[in-house]
């Protein structure tokens, strides 16, 4: 099992680097009303449509819906890719996402603290402050 994690871990880094300042307040694919833009298209539509939709169909709309995974695990992978490239704008979202998927503030720092001797210290340093923020804010 940690192998398979450890991988999808792999494969969804690569897929997140390709998202900078995502920000998503609800579950990933959920949105309020169909006529509101999601949060991908708030940020970088106007930019990157093509990405935001990528963003928005793909990314949370196929992968994160996959059944092989739940989302709480999706969560945890994705937050160790975060923490281990020291990506802290989108630790920032995941963490909360971890956190509406199940994920408790006790594990998210366990996680942290166990990726300081795998991904480095100064980037566990870096998400202990990101999660400081977060978990304050609820």
């Amino acid at each position: 099992m940690r192998h398979l994690l450890v991988n999808a871990c792999l494969t969804l880094a690569i897929v997140v680097t390709a998202l900078p300042g995502v920000v998503c307040a609800q579950s990933p694919t959920e949105k309020e009303d169909e006529t509101m833009p999601t949060r991908a298209q708030q940020l970088m539509g106007a930019t990157a449509p093509k990405l935001a939709e990528l963003t928005d169909n793909v990314l949370y709309g196929d992968i994160w819906e996959r059944p092989e995974l739940s989302k709480r695990d999706r969560s945890l992978i994705t937050v160790a890719a975060l923490v281990a490239m020291n990506r802290p704008d989108q630790l920032r979202s995941h963490l909360a996402i971890a956190r509406t998927n199940g994920v408790t503030e006790q594990e998210l720092t366990e996680a942290i603290t166990h990726l300081a001797f795998y991904a480095g210290w100064p980037n566990a340093v870096s998400a202990v402050a990101v999660a400081k923020e977060v978990f304050a804010a609820d």
